[in-house]
């Protein structure tokens, strides 16, 4: 009868647990990041005007 391999059980274990971590970390920078202002107009970049 083959034994239990736990080096490989304890392996993925900590892979799910850094892969909840990222997904929980990713989660909170996505709602602290503030709403973008303007977001319904184009941006134009400072050294060009609009064309009159």
């Amino acid at each position: 009868m083959a034994k239990p391999n736990y080096a490989f059980a304890k392996r993925q274990k900590e892979i799910a647990k850094k892969q909840k971590s990222e997904e929980k970390r990713r989660l909170k920078a996505e709602v602290q990041q503030p709403p973008a202002e303007d977001a319904g107009q184009p941006q134009l970049p400072v050294d060009e005007k609009p064309a009159v």
